[in-house]
């Protein structure tokens, strides 16, 4: 009979989905918000790609609607430390609103707006690519107004306060501009695999 080591378990595997210092909420997506979820009527939704571009564009509800639509399918991260598997977005991606923009040679970062009043900044490289979108569902249902809706900005590669609820509009800039957070001691960038929580990470 072989040798038997007692109370010898193994080495417990850490999900390699789980970026440091997170854990899985399973079937829970937390709300959290710096301001209280404003109605929004579609009627009167906009959305506007401005600044450092050939031309300044605006959207209606049912412009942006109709434009050809891309999903998602991933995980999304709190800087809060939570985590959320098996998410699944629609929406229209940001490469499709820039490329009627035209973005100009010199612009280098963007400020998303809310039609609350929340900024948020992002280099541009991490809205473009195939990176970020203009969500409009859920899980196969419409975005509900706690979550952002009627639309939100996904950017899921970064820390999910990158991803601005109740998304009115891109500021395209030469500078880096900070947002309400990122003014507030939250780090620029927030890069999950990096922990990029606040300044200095």
């Amino acid at each position: 009979m072989p040798p038997v080591t007692r109370g010898f378990v193994g080495r417990r595997r850490r999900d390699v989905r789980l970026p440091p210092g997170q854990y899985d909420v399973g079937d829970q997506w937390p709300v959290l918000t710096a301001e209280r979820a404003p109605h929004l009527d579609t009627d009167r939704w906009t959305f506007r790609v401005e600044g450092l571009v050939r031309r300044e564009v605006e959207w209606t509800w049912d412009e942006i609607r109709a434009l050809p639509r891309d999903r998602w399918d991933g995980d999304i991260h709190c800087v809060t430390t939570w985590s959320k598997f098996g998410m699944r977005f629609d929406g229209v991606p940001v490469d499709t609103l820039l490329e009627a923009a035209g973005p100009l040679p010199e612009a280098r970062f963007v400020v998303a707006h809310s039609h609350s009043g929340y900024t948020t900044n992002l280099p541009l490289a991490d809205v473009t690519g195939g990176r970020a979108w203009v969500v409009f569902e859920a899980q196969g249902r419409p975005l509900t107004r706690e979550h952002g809706g009627p639309a939100r900005l996904l950017v899921p590669h970064l820390y999910f306060w990158k991803s601005a609820k109740w998304v009115s509009g891109l500021r395209l800039l030469s500078d880096d501009e900070p947002g309400f957070w990122e003014r507030n001691g939250y780090h620029d960038r927030g890069d999950p695999w990096r922990e990029q929580r606040f300044q200095g990470d």
